[in-house]
């Protein structure tokens, strides 16, 4: 045991300890109670025993392995209480007793507990859950982050979130979903499920949704953290190290996105100079990994080369705007939406001239899945400013501005209607 300071110190300590290991603690618990839910309860059993126990005895060597051997007491203790035990309580009871002579966490390179860690992950974004709950419940199980947080975080009510968790849980208890990775013929779109929760964790929080912030970079973070976790546990899979070149390229504009007031600033106004190049660097080399491992490239490898492209101007004048289009053209194929040919119109625009994105772009103004998203009369009021219509331009901004739900992208496109109108 390190020596007891100061009770704040020690929660400090315990935060952290729980940050770093609750998801390898949840992932074995899971593994040998085959549940889920009461192997975050016990682990949460074993945090509350720390918060009692450590401000006295000091934080111990050994941090996880302490709160895995109480979780595994208590999960003996929990089943003998039970009056009456079925056979497979009775053998896990049993399986748990024979190992209390192990910590699991003995060695922290133990295969078994990256093994964990993966079918944890699988199992958080299974998709029998909603998109909500999977992204909740990723953020529970393997982020560490505490229920308030992930509602402060999404701007949603604690409630709101607890009932996500504890509706998705009961849902994988209810269908029996085995701890298990996928077998090769289901591998394709559970991945795909693991991979969209992760990146809608790092939208969130790139372009907040709503409320007073433009970013919300702790979300990025641990959309991040998991995004390399995930490539760790599945190195050869080249969409996954798409994903991660995606978010660390697009992170590492983060200083550059917002004025010291946290106004938003685009990326063409950008102090390019203030992009973390050691991100950049990180999201190329796991983009050149990507690349070398699939012949064709997929969503977000082709994402990730579109973010390179950016990345790899030293000025806005630099910038590539024929190749993105091209790549825009390959993504539009690959996965048909709106939103990617409105993102195409404006490559377009850059490569060919404003004309040529409004063509596009009023392609698109009556589909009904553009009907509330405000970036449409966004891109569409940019473009009209560039071609002189003032008036229709400003109009395009103040329509845009009554859609978004985030304050300071509404201030930035009421800025805009103002200067489109003068």
């Amino acid at each position: 045991m390190t020596a007891p300071r100061t009770t704040a110190d020690v929660n400090a300590s315990i935060d952290a300890v729980w940050r770093i290991e609750s998801a390898r603690l949840i992932a074995g618990l899971t593994r040998m109670v085959h549940d889920v839910g009461l192997a975050e309860e016990l682990a949460q059993d074993a945090l509350v025993a720390a918060l009692e126990q450590w401000p006295e005895s000091g934080v111990p060597r050994n941090p996880g392995a302490w709160l895995m051997a109480i979780s595994k007491r208590r999960a003996i203790d929990r089943f003998r209480r039970q009056e009456r035990l079925d056979r497979k309580h009775q053998e896990i009871a049993h399986d748990l007793e024979l190992d209390q002579g192990s910590s699991e966490y003995d060695d922290v390179l133990d295969d078994r507990i990256e093994d964990d860690l993966l079918r944890l992950m699988f199992i958080s974004c299974h998709p029998i859950l909603t998109t909500e709950a999977r992204v909740a419940l990723t953020l529970k199980l393997l982020g560490g982050l505490k229920t308030g947080e992930i509602a402060r975080a999404f701007l949603v009510s604690e409630a709101t979130v607890a009932q996500r968790i504890v509706r998705a849980k009961r849902a994988l208890a209810d269908a029996d979903v085995p701890f298990e990775v996928p077998g090769r013929d289901e591998l394709p779109a559970r991945l795909a499920s693991v991979l969209e929760a992760i990146y809608l964790v790092f939208n969130e929080g790139y372009s907040a949704t709503a409320g007073d912030d433009w970013m919300r970079p702790e979300l990025c973070a641990e959309a991040r953290r998991l995004g390399r976790l995930l490539a760790g546990l599945m190195p050869d899979e080249p969409e996954v190290h798409g994903l991660v070149s995606l978010m660390e390229i697009q992170a590492s504009r983060t200083a550059a996105r917002t004025t010291p007031a946290g106004e938003p600033v685009l990326l063409l106004e950008q102090n390019r100079a203030k992009w973390d190049h050691l991100l950049i660097q990180r999201g190329l080399t796991a983009l050149e990994r990507a690349e070398s491992l699939a012949p064709t490239r997929a969503k977000y490898t082709l994402q990730a080369a579109l973010a390179a492209c950016h990345a790899r101007a030293r000025t806005a004048a630099d910038t590539d705007w024929v190749r993105i289009a091209s790549l825009y053209e390959e993504l539009a194929v690959l996965e048909p939406s709106p939103i990617i040919e409105l993102n195409r119109a404006v490559a377009l625009s850059m490569a060919f001239g404003p004309q040529a994105g409004l063509d596009l772009v009023d392609q698109l103004v009556d589909l009904p899945s553009l009907k509330n998203y405000h970036l449409l009369p966004s891109v569409r009021g940019d473009l009209l400013a560039k071609l002189g219509r003032g008036d229709e331009a400003r109009a395009e901004f103040e329509r845009a501005a009554g859609m978004t739900q985030n304050e300071r992208e509404r201030a930035l496109l009421l800025d805009r209607a103002k200067a489109a109108g003068a």
